[in-house]
């Protein structure tokens, strides 16, 4: 199996092609799919988000935009699956710059385009993040001088 790279699909990020997505896909992506790409795209409009951090939002967000991806978006129920893991992944990544302000606008953002949303699956968004973020192994090494 290939590994995709972030390179590949930060080209792919447009502003405008995401709100467009996002308004015409928000019911059937639904509130998960959403709430992650408004996470995504607030981190990246932040100044306390760093560079690094913000070419892993691209990537993330790049793939989401993509017309064709491993479950391309028309298929009912499993089209977004595949966005959803890759949000959730670049959020993993991203976690720690994930503040209160970046999260209130999210929501705001979700209230505004589904009126009353179960506040249940935002905090399964966040715990599923949170949790990848936990589990990730880090491979440090150490270079003598």
């Amino acid at each position: 199996m290939e590994i995709l790279e972030v390179e590949d699909y930060k080209k792919e990020y447009k502003e405008v092609l995401l709100w467009k997505k996002i308004k015409k896909n928000a019911k059937k992506a639904g509130v998960k799919v959403v709430y992650a790409a408004l996470l995504l795209y607030y981190a990246l409009q932040s100044d306390e988000v760093p560079k690094q951090a913000k070419v892993t939002i691209l990537g993330a967000l790049g793939y989401f935009l993509l017309p064709l991806d491993l479950i391309p978006d028309v298929f009912p129920a499993l089209g977004f699956t595949d966005d959803l893991g890759a949000l959730i992944l670049a959020l993993s990544q991203i976690t720690y710059f994930l503040n209160d302000d970046i999260k209130f606008e999210a929501k705001q953002k979700l209230a505004d385009w589904f009126g009353e949303y179960d506040e249940a699956v935002v905090v399964d968004v966040e715990n599923q993040f949170n949790q990848s973020a936990d589990n990730e192994v880090i491979d440090v090494k150490i270079i003598e001088p």
